[in-house]
């Protein structure tokens, strides 16, 4: 039986191709809100977070109906450290919208999830948004999709995908990029067309495979996917198992069953096979679980998520000011809190280590552990955590580092810093074109080349180059580099920074803090531009006299501090350094604290 009231849909694209704004307007033009409603812009983008930064972080369902039909969307992340959302949801999608620029063209990461999507034989539909750039390059564009699919060996069908040209912003699309469109009608038209209903069997013994996990106070845990088969009803019996994990069986009861409309949950006493539905009552349900009638326990095979390449050490904040400013403070609300988000994020790993209070957390990147530790940081959790490093494997008896593309859009006179910088980090070029004013440039460089380095390129280029990275593969072990070649100013007495103390520690570099900041001795308070740490003294007062001297009393001038962003905290701090992560603050200290024991320990080289 096929299910022609219903269609499952993905859109996937690079960072910042205009996804969710597309969503939007596929949502207002689907009738979802009132005709007087103020609609937000990016409203798939629910979090702080997201809105904040501008990006998808999480994967998201919604629905809208057209014609009689209803169109379950996913709408996913775009950038390379949040990879592992997409691969999940394409297991529950019958279709994809492959989006792409209409100037920057196909895009690292938009190579990654049309591979993934080629993998699992989706069927494509190519949308090239903001036709309305002036800068848009149409043709070449389509010209460089063709290639890309070519590349990854598209079948015919995949091939012949139909193009829609549209504009997110103005809500239109056309499938004749001279003739403009006035409504998103021929994107609509496409979807239900293009992508067939699904063939189904709603007799069978039920089965449906969790692609998602939300948690709610009232209803503990809920399990997002699509059902593969049969029907599924309020207070039936059923059993859970997993394809990769023998042992996972587990008994219970669908207490409640939601279905996606527009942006709301909407309960329903039973479902039918295809649906995308939500569903609770289920202890201890996971990611990649396949929920079945009991009397028939066939799992789903999941679909295999990219290893992690980059780990952190996350511990018990330790410092001076420890318990001062954070809810959350213990290695049991820190171990807690580390394995409940594995439950959620598949791409994360998170192990303990000989040390009882420290875990190592392994992720996709340095954004993906920096959303987590932001958002952990929000929810009121204190702990501390060490330099991001890069996870080695011995391939063949040979030690192998992870590889990243990288791929810069720069001006043509900024092309010589990057070539300079890329020397340095041990990049290689493997592809330079030209695309009107600006070049292209890629290359492979080690994962741990690139720590740190995307501020640098940010002014190297003064702001106007673009910068992305997506994992390329393990090579051989390129050698040493270089992660710093500064040093740090640290606090040498614990207390509170003032002028006097400031202003005579400033000639040594530029200062992290402002007077009246509190310190304490083997904090960081600033960056030195020679290689080796200097100890200031920030707290030092003027000694007081009663006399005076023309000029050497006037009020002294300190320099506006540089203050870190988590994100610029994190690539800074070296190996012998560490983050204290609070809900008021982020601070740099060295591992160990006592300046005289550092001395020591760096003397003996074990620092």
């Amino acid at each position: 039986m096929k299910r022609t009231d219903i269609r499952n849909v993905a859109i996937i694209a690079h960072v910042d191709h205009g996804k969710t704004t597309l969503v939007n307007e596929l949502l207002k033009q689907g009738g979802i809100f009132r005709d007087n409603q103020e609609v937000m812009d990016r409203v798939m983008d629910s979090g702080d977070l997201e809105r904040e930064r501008g990006i998808t972080i999480l994967a998201k369902n919604t629905a809208v109906n057209y014609n009689g039909i209803k169109i379950n969307i996913i709408d996913t992340p775009g950038h390379a450290d949040f990879g592992g959302e997409v691969e999940r949801v394409l297991k529950m999608v019958n279709g994809v919208l492959v989006l792409v620029d209409a100037c920057e063209g196909p895009m690292p990461q938009t190579r990654f999830v049309v591979q993934k999507a080629l993998e699992l034989n989706q069927k494509l539909i190519i949308v090239v948004n903001k036709i309305d750039r002036p800068d848009a390059r149409l043709t070449e564009v389509q010209d460089e999709i063709l290639e890309l699919l070519f590349d990854l060996n598209a079948n015919d069908d995949q091939i012949e995908s139909p193009i829609v040209f549209c504009s997110g912003r103005t809500g239109t699309a056309t499938l004749d990029f001279n003739k403009p469109g006035s409504d998103l009608t021929p994107l609509f038209d496409a979807i239900i067309n293009h992508f067939e209903p699904q063939e189904v069997d709603e007799q069978g013994p039920f089965q449906m495979l969790v692609s998602s996990i939300d948690y709610n106070e009232y209803v503990g845990r809920i399990g997002i996917g699509r059902i593969e088969r049969g029907v599924a009803k309020v207070n039936m019996d059923v059993q859970t198992c997993n394809y990769n994990i023998t042992g996972k069986e587990a008994r219970g009861k669908l207490v409640s069953i939601y279905q996606i409309e527009g942006l709301n949950r909407v309960a329903v006493e039973d479902a039918k096979a295809g649906d995308i539905v939500c569903i609770s009552g289920l202890e201890n349900l996971s990611i990649g679980d396949t929920v079945c009638a009991p009397d028939c326990l066939e799992p789903v095979p999941f679909v295999k998520i990219s290893e992690p390449t980059v780990e952190m050490t996350f511990s018990v904040n330790d410092s001076p000011f420890a318990g001062k400013e954070g809810k959350f403070v213990t290695t049991r609300h820190l171990r807690d809190r580390l394995f409940k988000e594995m439950l959620k994020d598949v791409s994360l790993r998170v192990e303990e280590t000989d040390s009882a209070d420290s875990y190592r957390v392994c992720g996709r990147g340095e954004m993906h552990l920096s959303i987590l530790i932001e958002t952990m940081r929000r929810g009121g959790y204190e702990f501390q955590v060490g330099a991001p490093k890069v996870m080695y494997k011995e391939i063949d008896g040979v030690l192998c580092e992870p590889i990243e593309r990288l791929v810069v859009d720069v001006p043509e006179d900024k092309t010589g810093t990057v070539f300079s910088s890329m020397g340095v980090r041990k990049g290689e070029l493997i592809h330079m074109e030209s695309i009107g004013s600006r070049i292209r440039l890629e290359f492979k460089v080690p994962a741990r080349g690139l720590f740190g380095y995307k501020s640098q390129f940010l002014t190297e280029t003064r702001g106007e180059g673009v910068f992305n990275t997506l994992f390329y593969g393990y090579e051989e072990f390129k050698g040493d580099i270089e992660r710093r070649t500064t040093g740090s100013l640290v606090a040498f007495e614990t207390g509170e920074a003032v002028t006097y103390g400031l202003f005579n520690a400033q000639g040594r570099g530029q200062l992290f803090i402002g007077a009246g900041t509190k310190v304490y001795e083997g904090m960081v308070v600033g960056v030195s531009p020679k290689s080796e740490d200097i100890s200031v003294n920030v707290c030092k007062k003027k000694h007081l006299t009663n006399t005076r001297a023309s000029g050497s009393d006037d009020a002294l001038r300190l320099e506006t501090p540089k203050l870190m962003s988590l994100e610029e905290a994190m690539e800074f701090i070296n190996d012998d350094e560490m983050l204290e992560v609070t809900p008021k603050n982020v601070r740099i200290r060295k591992k160990t604290l006592d300046t005289e024991m550092r001395l020591k320990r760096k003397a003996k080289g074990l620092e």
